[in-house]
């Protein structure tokens, strides 16, 4: 049974965040063709071996990932324990298809977890619930397994033991949430087909987790891929709904609501350039200007935004990624009481761009250059208590001229330079009475 209070207590600390850091890494950052490479390229796990006999990343350093997570004003992290491939970054008793038997003899979530626990940070882990290197899981004609197609599995096929490949990512499951401290939100990925929800004995892994992490968050995605929502939009969620929904490279037009008009919980996961593990030759990131501007976006709408970095093989974030993360935590740390805390500001969107809000402030953010003073949608003067520019808490004032007149909006003035003084996102603190 679905209980709201425990429900709104458990979520809280995710809808303040607001910005997180997710990090893919893992063997496909040797061959840099992205996470999915053994699934386009066929490849057998016999060739697939080469990756991990010379996995040994020895420029990992998760603390300073986690720093960089900090500069950059995220407040969580979430890390791949284990992707598609099977691959496992931690100690598992269960498998040796693990970091600890790999040139490198690290347990990397173990780094990851006290590295950004230290930083301040909230810690998640990612787990696949497909796996393409157990010998259980279905291979023959399975939509999305690397040898779907190869008449030799076909024949082994009747051999493999489904609950055997359950019984151990359960028991895997059980490791991460016992072996780690606290685990603040557990991200899976992902159903599809007729392998949702029951299939992997949804309800009794659900039940097991929170037994362990009491508060601990869970997505959507036992139930649904990254295109559904699931039950959460119902008002009556399952047993394994998940606490938020999770947008995959796309921002909800108008946010996310359930069948009763209420708005439910959601993060979008964005990469930087087009790819989630590290791909050598894709160099199209995001610049630091998109990124604050769909971060300002997905709150202004209500969401959180899990923004993706691919360390490489060596186990460094790539320069581009660091480049850009910095700028947006240096317009973060001057402006970033307009994202913590906040959530939709119950106006309509201005043209110039967005609105957040946190109890009685409205943060309206400038995206254009405005001409002839910034108008506050929706209020009117005997609303407004004091007016800031949010970067340097100076007063703005209450525009009051025949230019401003002809109009019932309320006008504020950045001075008497055309261009803003953040030309990527100006904030305008407004506080109510």
């Amino acid at each position: 049974m679905f209980n709201r209070e425990d429900y709104e207590k458990r979520i809280s600390w995710f809808t303040e965040a607001r910005f997180g850091m997710f990090i893919h890494w893992g063997l496909y950052a040797i061959p840099a063709r992205g996470e999915w490479v053994r699934n386009a390229e066929r490849i057998s796990v016999e060739d697939y071996q080469i990756f991990f006999d010379t996995f040994d990343p020895k420029d990992c350093d998760p603390v300073s990932w986690a720093k960089l997570a900090k500069k950059a004003g995220m407040k969580y992290a979430i890390l791949t324990a284990k992707h598609h491939d099977g691959f496992c970054l931690f100690d598992s008793k269960l498998s040796n298809y693990t970091s600890m038997y790999t040139p490198a003899n690290r347990d990397f979530v173990r780094e990851f977890t006290d590295a950004f626990r230290a930083e301040g940070l909230k810690v998640g882990l990612y787990y696949s619930l497909l796996d393409w290197h157990h010998p259980d899981y279905p291979h023959y004609g399975d939509r999305i397994h690397p040898l779907r197609d190869s008449d030799a599995e076909k024949e082994m096929e009747a051999s493999r033991g489904f609950s055997r490949y359950i019984e151990y990512f359960h028991g895997q499951v059980r490791e991460l949430c016992t072996n780690y401290g606290k685990i603040d939100l557990m991200w899976f990925d992902f159903s599809y087909d007729d392998m949702t929800g029951e299939k992997w004995k949804a309800t009794e892994l659900v039940r097991m987790i929170r037994s362990l992490q009491p508060g601990i968050l869970i997505d959507n995605r036992l139930e649904v891929s990254g295109e559904g929502f699931g039950s959460l939009l119902t008002g009556n969620p399952s047993d394994y709904s998940g606490d938020f929904v999770s947008p995959e490279q796309i921002i909800p037009p108008t946010g996310i609501f359930d069948t009763n008009g209420n708005r439910v919980v959601w993060e979008a996961c964005m990469t930087m350039n087009n790819s989630w593990g590290y791909t050598e030759n894709d160099h199209f990131f995001k610049p630091a200007r998109m990124i604050i501007r769909k971060l300002v976006e997905c709150v202004s709408k209500g969401g959180n935004l899990l923004l993706n970095v691919g360390p490489d093989a060596n186990g460094r974030i790539p320069c581009e990624s660091v480049e850009i993360l910095d700028s947006v935590g240096s317009w973060m740390s001057r402006n970033s009481d307009s994202i913590y805390f906040c959530g939709f500001g119950g106006i309509d969107k201005p043209d110039y761009g967005r609105i957040t809000r946190n109890g009685d402030k409205l943060y309206y953010h400038v995206f254009d250059n405005p001409v002839g003073g910034v108008p506050l949608t929706g209020l009117n003067e005997d609303q407004i208590r004091q007016v800031r520019l949010l970067r340097s808490n100076v007063e703005l004032l209450i525009e009051k001229s025949w230019i401003t007149g002809n109009y019932p909006d309320v006008f504020v003035s950045l001075g008497e330079n055309p261009i803003p003084p953040d030309e990527t996102d100006t904030v305008i603190e407004v506080t109510l009475h």
